[in-house]
């Protein structure tokens, strides 16, 4: 079963502010595991919605909205995409996760 985990945006991802260097350490060691298990099979971080687009659809029409985004409840801030044999699995592996958005 593939999955996708979606990690929320917060004021200081939109921000561009980068996580301490114990948080990427503690990351990086939580996504080796990933792959270590055969999991993982993508993901990344993504730029603050200040650097993005949205094209809304009306018919044959579009229009470009320019970042920022003011809902960061509503902004994903990365991913990763996962190969698990169910959701409980899914569900088991996100609990082991570092808190990828500390505050």
């Amino acid at each position: 079963m593939r999955v996708m985990v979606l990690v929320k945006a917060t004021v200081d991802s939109e921000a561009g502010a980068m996580p301490s260097s114990e948080l990427l350490e503690a990351m990086g060691r939580y996504n080796e595991l990933l792959v270590e298990a055969g999991i993982m099979k993508g993901g990344d971080g993504l730029q603050p919605s200040s650097k993005g687009k949205r094209v809304a659809f009306d018919g044959d029409k579009r229009a470009v909205i320019d970042g920022p985004f003011t809902e960061t409840k509503e902004i994903v801030a990365g991913y990763w995409l996962w190969e698990v044999k169910d959701m409980d699995e899914a569900v088991a592996w996100v609990k082991r996760c570092p808190n990828p958005m500390p505050g």
